[in-house]
């Protein structure tokens, strides 16, 4: 069931990637990320309700630091899916477990075993595959955006992992989250002329957004609770696979071999990361 909860994640993930990029031939990017932040408000409200999860918050600082990059990693995303291949897209956003091993490294000062070093390496090396062959002059913002929702991601999960280890619950976190992101977008929106009044297969998208990233969040959050850790993060990407199939039937996106070379090496960097950072045997789990 654990890996089960992760490969529905992924699957959700992947639809809400399908409604982001129809959806950018109609809204703006920040139009897309206050419809995201605002279901998240919405649904994360009335779960905490309903399981008498507080509000506040004793650690705001750590909140606002993780809904922040957060938000502006998702932002990024979104543009990212707009203007590449979704499974590009998708798997430049995946880079976040290569940055997640080198702030550990550089700002926690965690030592690096020399599996996770060379992961990261091939992490990189696949990154230059993958962008080289695949992206067009005009889509290189798009990659650009791609691989820093990755490094900004990567912020988030480090104040997810220190929220976690202070006793915050996930419900409150993704709250927070979905407020900020809500309340970041919202100036955008206004700057570029106000909300685009949306039709019925518009109204479809957005609620898609919404209900699929919010419900993948809540699958994920459960395979990491009921689950090994290593196992439910090497399902993750899955997410690629799916994205991949989504793109090759919607928009006949075909990737050149090398494309696929350069995302095999990301997804074996990421797995190794994973791998290289899990504790030793009899050691205890402190992630």
């Amino acid at each position: 069931m654990p890996a089960l909860w992760m490969i529905l994640a992924s699957l959700l993930f992947a639809c809400m990637g399908v409604c982001v990029k129809l959806g950018a031939d109609r809204f703006g990017i920040a139009e897309l990320t206050f419809y995201r932040g605002l279901a998240g408000v919405l649904f994360m409200a009335l779960f905490m309700r309903s399981r008498g999860t507080a509000f506040r918050t004793r650690h705001w600082r750590l909140q606002v630091t993780r809904a922040v990059s957060g938000s502006i990693a998702l932002g990024c995303y979104f543009f990212a899916i707009s203007l590449l291949p979704l499974a590009a897209a998708v798997t430049l956003n995946y880079t976040s477990p290569i940055f997640v091993a080198l702030l550990l490294a550089l700002w926690f000062r965690e030592p690096l075993r020399r599996l996770a070093i060379g992961a990261v390496v091939l992490g990189f090396l696949g990154v230059v595959v993958l962008l080289r062959p695949t992206i067009a002059p005009e889509q290189w913002l798009g990659a650009v955006a791609g691989l820093a929702s990755g490094l900004i991601a990567s912020l988030a999960y480090i104040n997810v992992r220190e929220l976690g280890r202070a006793g915050e619950p996930e419900s409150r976190t993704v709250f927070y989250f979905s407020c900020i992101t809500c309340l970041g977008a919202t100036p955008f929106v206004a700057g570029a002329g106000g909300f685009t009044p949306p039709d019925a297969t518009d109204a479809a998208l957005v609620v898609g957004i919404g209900v699929f990233g919010t419900a993948a969040q809540l699958a994920m959050t459960r395979a990491y609770r009921v689950g090994a850790t290593i196992v439910a993060a090497n399902l993750a990407y899955s997410t690629v696979i799916f994205a991949s199939l989504f793109g090759m039937l919607i928009w006949d996106e075909v990737l050149p071999a090398a494309a696929w070379a350069g995302i095999g090496m990301i997804m074996a960097s990421g797995i190794l990361v994973t791998r290289a950072r899990a504790p030793a045997p009899g050691a205890s789990h402190r992630d």
